[in-house]
């Protein structure tokens, strides 16, 4: 069982309880609250149905590899370690190295807004580590890397990979969810560290800011 029970934003962003930054996310308890009860639906699930504790720890560290946030990486890089499959979390660290890219790239359907298609490396697991991480986990890395650098490229292909690798309907619903959260959950974590480092130099800047991003609902 995962060791997370206090709130794990707080956590990624070091927000201490009593501290000030404490006190000005009180101001929104049920967006807190909901980010939370996200994490927890999603990694720590009453019903996990066919995607294993295994499979959202791992999706979970290959997507928090490449936002270039350390304490988000190293956080899910523990939790799958934690898992006792040092060998799959190895693979993982070196497929967030091959599958870093800028993006977004990639290809929208012949119209206006082909102008702005955009050539992309096309993210496949190495071949000689599909073996350890198995059928399932080959194209979920794939999914994941779509999502995060090209989902402009999505396709009734793509979705058919994750079929043919015996991910149901319900299952890549789950997979695009842990996707989608850790990307809502890394912007809030990086608006979070931002606004204390501008503190750091000036209250009267910081607390605008903050009001700005709790107005936006995202925390």
């Amino acid at each position: 069982m995962s060791t997370v029970t206090s709130d794990v934003i707080d956590r990624l962003a070091g927000i201490a309880p009593g501290s000030r930054f404490d006190e000005l996310r009180a101001h929104r308890p049920q967006a807190r609250e909901n980010a939370q009860k996200s994490y927890l639906a999603l990694f720590e699930p009453d019903v996990p149905g066919n995607v294993t504790r295994l499979e959202r720890r791992v999706i979970a560290a290959f997507v928090a590899g490449f936002h270039g946030q350390p304490a988000v990486a190293d956080f899910y890089a523990a939790e799958l370690r934690a898992l006792g499959r040092p060998d799959i979390a190895d693979v993982v660290d070196v497929e967030v190295a091959r599958g870093a890219a800028e993006g977004p790239y990639g290809r929208y359907p012949q119209g206006p807004l082909s102008v702005e298609d955009r050539k992309g490396p096309d993210y496949r697991v190495a071949s000689d580590r599909e073996a350890i991480l198995g059928s399932r986990l080959v194209a979920a890395l794939a999914h994941a890397h779509l999502l995060v650098f090209h989902p402009r490229d999505a396709s009734a292909a793509a979705l058919q990979a994750l079929l043919d690798a015996d991910w149901s309907t319900t299952d890549i619903v789950t997979l695009s969810q842990l996707v989608a959260f850790l990307s809502f959950q890394i912007r809030v974590v990086v608006g979070l560290r931002a606004l204390a480092a501008s503190e750091a130099d000036t209250d009267a800047t910081a607390q605008p800011v903050f009001t700005a991003l709790l107005a936006s609902g995202a925390i």
